[in-house]
């Protein structure tokens, strides 16, 4: 019997998920809630979206899922996991990859992660959970002189961290909590860490789990980290900076800990969890520490990773969901990918004047060898694309070698533009990578 696999989310990270359940015999439709307009271009099975749903309109979803036999449902959205969506499905008897409301709280409650990180030992920067301005301002005042992390408690469309170098840009990034309206109420005020981040991804049923993958994120909107954080212009993997006793501290000091402390609370963990990391030198040492959990996949992680697992993602799926993924043994096709994001020129703050402006040359790029595109804020108009977001679409390019993989990326990337040059993305993704290669 051919099934119906429902996914909660419209970015690039979903499209990554439609294009890795189309290759399912299993599988012959896919909704997208709200899904996007480019995500039909990378199969010839039947891709539904509901652009009008939000990823919480729980009764919408439920409804939607019950009317086209939804056999499994892939939470991939963060306010999608907070709302509680897994909890409601879940209850109706419906196969869900993704966490309960509590098991997420990891994610949407930064505080609450902290203090479970310190409860079970795992890795992590000094903090302090503010719940005023005024509370920041007297806790700076007591500290040393150094840079600082100023974060918002709940989600904020992986925008809410600040990063700061001093005090004085500390008191003005807590001003700055306001923006991020009831997710900046309460903050955290973290030690800055100095040292190499990634990004790594485990997959679990709630009993048993399984490492699937790493990447290393670029999230600053200008080529060498400089500008605003935007929540990721591109990624590599595999990151070299992760040897292979660095992968095993990860495995037995983080992920393994994060799990079996989530059962001991009585909060077992479905899904995807997302680790993204530093390495810090400590001495003769190096020693991964937690920056943050997300409780589904990263974006644009997911479009280099998903890519990579040669597995049934329907089969994977449902072994998740069903509390079987001990009898799933994962595959990869151990090729290095390249994900560069395309943006509208002004993201993340004013990209208003792009909005509607023509996409050329995605078609082209989509079929060149060695390039997948998947689309985000991207709408759909007979046969023409429009930009109609902040981040647009991505270009993964793959390869042997990060060098080889990030070659095609941008030569695809080459052939796109935006009516009036209004295409802006980063020219570097990769450069840690490429630097260790040519330097070996």
């Amino acid at each position: 019997m051919k099934e119906t696999v429902a996914i909660i989310g419209g970015g690039g990270r979903e499209s990554a998920l439609v294009h890795a359940y189309a290759k399912s015999p299993h599988v012959n439709k896919i909704i997208a809630i709200p899904g996007n307009d480019f995500m039909q271009q990378t199969t010839d099975k039947i891709v539904q979206t509901f652009p009008t749903i939000s990823t919480t309109d729980i009764p919408s979803i439920m409804q939607i899922c019950d009317e086209n036999h939804a056999g499994l449902v892939d939470i991939a959205q963060d306010a999608a996991v907070e709302a509680g969506v897994s909890n409601v499905l879940q209850r109706k008897g419906i196969s869900v990859i993704g966490p309960t409301k509590q098991a997420g709280q990891l994610e949407w409650d930064k505080a609450w992660s902290r203090n479970f990180m310190q409860n079970n030992a795992i890795s992590h920067p000094s903090f302090q959970i503010c719940q005023t301005p005024k509370q920041g301002y007297e806790y700076l005042a007591q500290q040393p002189e150094q840079g600082w992390v100023i974060k918002a408690n709940g989600l904020a469309e992986g925008k809410g961290v600040i990063i700061t170098e001093n005090s004085a840009q500390a008191l003005r990034a807590i001003e700055e909590m306001k923006r991020f309206g009831k997710a900046g109420e309460q903050f955290l005020i973290e030690q800055l860490l100095v040292g190499e981040e990634f990004s790594t991804y485990a997959i679990s049923d709630g009993n048993s789990w399984k490492l699937i993958g790493s990447a290393q994120d670029h999230k600053r909107v200008n080529n060498f980290d400089i500008g605003l954080n935007t929540g990721g212009m591109g990624c590599s993997t595999p990151p070299l900076i992760l040897t292979p006793e660095l992968i095993k501290q990860v495995q037995t000091q983080i992920i393994a800990k994060t799990f079996e402390g989530m059962q001991k609370i009585g909060r077992p963990y479905t899904g995807i969890l997302y680790l993204g990391g530093m390495v810090i030198h400590q001495q003769t040492t190096d020693q991964p520490f937690v920056i943050e959990f997300n409780a589904r996949w990263g974006d644009p992680e997911a479009q280099i990773i998903v890519p990579s697992l040669i597995n049934d993602f329907f089969e994977l799926g449902l072994a998740v969901a069903k509390g079987e993924l001990h009898t799933i043994k994962l595959s990869t096709d151990q090729k290095s990918r390249v994900v560069v994001a395309g943006t509208s020129r002004g993201y993340p703050e004013d990209y208003s004047q792009v909005r509607g402006k023509e996409i050329f040359g995605l078609k082209e790029a989509q079929q060149m060898e060695g390039v997948t595109v998947y689309g985000a804020g991207v709408k759909r108009s007979e046969d023409r694309y429009y930009a109609d977001g902040g981040r647009l679409f991505y270009i993964v390019g793959e390869g042997i070698t990060v060098i080889e993989a990030r070659e095609k990326a941008y030569e695809a990337m080459s052939l796109i533009s935006i009516e009036g040059n209004n295409l802006h993305y980063r020219t570097d993704i990769g450069w840690r990578d490429v630097e260790r290669l040519r330097h070996k």
